[in-house]
C-alpha cells in the first residue's frame, strides 16, 4: 500500500503550479529535506535551490512567503528565501520551507 507522495514532493508540485499561475517558470537544482519535530508538531525542514524565470520575478519572489501554498496532509508554516542572484531575465534562488504534517 502506497502513503502517497512525500513533503518534499508536494512542496515541488506546489510551487510549480504558484509559479505556472503567475506566468513564471521553475527549473529546480535541488531540494534537501528533513525530518522536524517540535514538542507539538511532526514536519519537515526543506532546503532549495532554483533559477526562475518569467515576467514579474521580483513580485513573484516578494510574496513567496505570503502564498498559500496547498499540500495535501501538509501546511507550509515558513518560507524564507536565503539567496538570490539576479541577471536581467531570470534569478537563482536558495529557499528555505517549513512544513507541518496536519
Amino acid at each position: 500500500m502506497s502513503r502517497g507522495p512525500d513533503a518534499a514532493t508536494l512542496l515541488r508540485r506546489a510551487l510549480d503550479r504558484h509559479a505556472a499561475r503567475c506566468g513564471i517558470t521553475l527549473t529546480w537544482h535541488a531540494v534537501v529535506s528533513r525530518r522536524w519535530a517540535s514538542a507539538t508538531f511532526v514536519g519537515a525542514q526543506h532546503r532549495i535551490a532554483l533559477t526562475i524565470t518569467g515576467t514579474g520575478l521580483d513580485a513573484w519572489i516578494g510574496e513567496l512567503d505570503e502564498v498559500d501554498l496547498q499540500m495535501r496532509g501538509h501546511l507550509v508554516a515558513d518560507v524564507v528565501v536565503t539567496t538570490i542572484t539576479r541577471t536581467a531575465d531570470q534569478a537563482e534562488l536558495g529557499v528555505e520551507v517549513l512544513t507541518v504534517e496536519t
